[in-house]
């Protein structure tokens, strides 16, 4: 019998993958609880849950066996990534999917603000928080600057048409093509902002 707790996940994973199927079968128990309780919490659904659960198992085999993963000892968190993403796919398989609406605020930002997160969560937002400032900087420089004193420093769009020195009109044209282009950069580098 395989001493499971004493050894490391990052241990487990290379054993995994040079053959040793046991490794994965500890890393399974290990994690289920925290993976299932996780999953259910977003879809709230046995069935449903156990579903996500044996797909995201499927994706980590296939993964690992192609021997694509490289998370240097974070296998939960990368595990919590496949599940939180096969979630996302199943709302919208079943247009549940929280949308974009083209107002002057962007979604986005009030799922990063959400203060009870537990470590997991934590660090999705934070991949997420990451991804949607870089991709700010690929916006036009007229609407980052809109982007960024809107979302960032909280300005009123008066406040903006002032330091900008164009009218109201315009900081609002540039913060709805800024919203459009954000959204387009969102799809294209397939972020997921659900939390």
């Amino acid at each position: 019998m395989i001493r499971a707790h004493k050894i490391s996940d990052s241990i487990l994973v290379s054993d995994y993958i040079s053959g040793k199927e046991a490794s994965l079968a500890i890393l399974i128990k290990r994690h289920q609880q925290r993976l299932f309780s996780f999953i259910y919490s977003k879809v709230q659904d046995k069935d449903i849950t156990e579903d996500v659960f044996q797909d995201t198992f499927i994706k980590v085999i296939k993964t690992l066996k192609k021997g694509n993963y490289n998370e240097e000892g974070k296998f939960l968190p990368w595990v919590m990534r496949i599940a939180h993403n096969l979630v996302i796919d199943h709302f919208r398989k079943n247009n549940r999917m929280p949308s974009f609406k083209n107002t002057d605020e962007f979604d986005i930002f009030s799922v990063l603000n959400d203060g009870t997160l537990n470590a997991e969560k934590q660090l999705i937002q934070e991949q997420i928080y990451n991804d949607v400032r870089e991709l700010i900087n690929e916006l036009p420089e007229e609407q980052k600057e809109v982007l960024v004193m809107r979302m960032y420093k909280d300005m009123s769009f008066k406040e903006i048409s002032e330091n900008t020195n164009v009218s109201i009109n315009t900081a609002l044209g540039r913060m709805r093509y800024a919203l459009i282009n954000m959204r387009k950069l969102i799809e294209k580098h397939n972020i997921i902002l659900v939390n």
